[in-house]
């Protein structure tokens, strides 16, 4: 079931996500101080694209580096990107089919906003 929902989600939504995803990664490391920017980037684009059978968990060791970093990913690229989500999920839960597709972007929601300090790990 988790293979049939990846190969929905990745057609229906998760291309599109993944490639925005991408295309701020390549923008963060273009700057050389902002490369962990797109390494959480790059990181979440590979969970956009496939998401059913792992989840995110908050990592115990992050710090204040991770807080203050998620500021800076919030005002710059966060509040763009779960906007995407929140619209992309709006428009999968309008049919039936869609609906489980549509939590899932909702469920992305906060790895967009914070992503530092976060772990994408298999359940």
């Amino acid at each position: 079931m988790k293979t049939l929902l990846n190969l929905l989600w990745l057609v229906l939504s998760g291309l599109w996500m993944a490639i925005a995803y991408v295309l701020f990664g390549i923008l963060a490391c273009i700057l050389i101080i902002t490369i962990p920017f797109g390494i959480a980037s790059f990181r979440i684009a590979g969970y956009a694209l496939w998401p059913f059978g792992r989840t995110v968990i908050r990592r115990d060791d992050a710090g204040v580096a991770s807080a203050i970093g998620n500021l800076v990913w919030l005002v710059f690229a966060g509040v763009w990107l779960a906007i995407g989500h929140l619209v992309t999920g709006l428009l999968l839960c309008l049919t039936i089919i869609g609906i489980p597709l549509g939590v899932a972007n909702f469920k992305m929601v906060p790895i967009s906003l914070t992503p530092l300090g976060r772990q994408i790990v298999r359940t």
